[in-house]
């Protein structure tokens, strides 16, 4: 697999920052654009713009068969058992909010418990807050060890008569931990309890099989996966879907309105109400391609062996600590330096053109967690390289003698 020339496919890279050459290691935030989506955008917007699921004429139809298109292509991609059971919503803040509102809605009374953990993005947590506020439910959080992994055992022995839902990333976005979600599924269903899995920064980064996992429910987003912003996936087995209420009232999600009586749509249009990114949904299809066009054996090998490159350049550096060492680990690494601020390191690391991110990376429990308040954070994608690690090193020991550490 030749990574220059894959990296070529990505306009952002010709640009440089502060006079250097773009070192980007900020994917798990958001992922650069390959060529590709970005004229599939273009063309839709120049030559086929139509909204969809409304009119009969030729660009109408046209817009809704390829925005059907990507949701088969979505179904593939994952492996879901039916088109029906993908939700295109506008991100997997909001996927996520659907299943905590609709689920809760019906199944969550005073004193019912659901059960996060302690490496849990807001977006998988502040939804079910609301449940918390709104019904009085509990909130239960699985603990991690110290080095990023949640204890299996432990979450094993908070899942009680009253627990209606377990919610789980499946990989950390500030530790790296991938995590076993499978064996943690597989504990819930003897409890008859269903699993939602956050899988933002999975999708990107390993294979995801939605039936071999057998989860209920599975949310990611299209910008982080190559894609544009404005599309969230939402995966939900049809059983759910079907019992579930609506999440957004309004059109397109109805059959029949009456003045008595209001009949909802079918899946999925039951829960796509109003009108849909749709330009955005319809690239995605081709931030897809994108990814088959690699393989994501190739995608995971390659990334792989830039975050063992990574770690063992960054644990020679003096006074840098690597935050977490779980079991199995992906490309996102977070690491502080003694005595200086992340966003100071940050902010030196960009003078030379290096792109990371610094702050609590929306997880502040797993910071207090470990006693941190924030911490600097580099994350791998498809397109970087050896060279960029070694700029990136070269960055940090620049940050040391800028700031003058021992």
């Amino acid at each position: 697999m030749n990574i220059n020339e894959i990296k070529s496919q990505f306009p952002i890279f010709s640009k440089k920052i502060n006079g250097k050459q773009l070192v980007y290691l900020d994917s798990s935030n958001s992922s650069q654009k390959p060529l590709s989506v970005i004229n599939r955008l273009n063309d839709f917007y120049k030559n086929e713009f139509s909204n969809i699921g409304r009119s009969i004429h030729s660009l109408a139809v046209n817009a809704t068969n390829k925005f059907e298109e990507t949701r088969v292509g979505v179904k593939n991609f994952i492996n879901a058992k039916f088109k029906e059971e993908i939700i295109f919503t506008k991100n997997a803040t909001e996927a996520i909010n659907l299943v905590a509102t609709t689920f809760g809605q019906k199944y969550i009374k005073d004193g019912d418990e659901i059960i996060i953990t302690e490496l849990e993005h807001h977006s998988n947590y502040v939804p079910w807050n609301f449940l918390r506020e709104n019904k009085k439910a509990i909130i239960k959080f699985a603990p991690i060890n110290e080095d990023g992994d949640i204890v299996i055992s432990k979450l094993q022995e908070l899942i009680t008569s009253k627990t209606k839902i377990i919610a789980v990333s499946h990989l950390s976005n500030v530790t790296g931990t991938i995590v076993p979600i499978k064996e943690i599924i597989e504990i819930a269903r003897k409890k008859n309890v269903p699993v939602l899995v956050d899988g933002c920064q999975s999708v990107p980064h390993i294979s995801v099989d939605v039936s071999d996992l057998d989860c209920d429910f599975y949310a990611f987003s299209g910008h982080k996966v190559y894609g544009p912003t404005g599309v969230g996936i939402l995966y939900a087995k049809k059983k759910w879907l079907e019992k579930l209420p609506p999440y957004i009232g309004g059109g397109a999600m109805i059959s029949e309105v009456k003045k008595d009586k209001i009949t909802y749509a079918p899946l999925p249009e039951k829960y796509e109400a109003g009108t849909m990114p749709t330009a955005e949904v319809i690239t995605f299809n081709e931030s897809i391609k994108f990814i088959k066009s690699i393989g994501m054996d190739n995608l995971i090998k390659h990334e792989k062996e830039i975050t063992n490159y990574a770690l063992e350049k960054l644990k020679k550096i003096n006074s840098l600590k690597i935050i977490g060492n779980p079991k199995n680990k992906a490309g996102v690494i977070a690491f502080t330096l003694k005595g200086v601020h992340p966003h100071d390191i940050a902010t030196i690391l960009d003078e030379d053109g290096v792109a990371i991110r610094a702050g609590h990376h929306c997880c502040q429990i797993l910071h207090e967690r470990l006693n941190l308040t924030a911490t600097a954070r580099a994350s791998i994608g498809i397109y970087n390289t050896k060279e960029d690690i070694d700029i990136l090193c070269k960055a940090i020991e620049n940050c040391r003698k800028v700031l003058d550490l021992k």
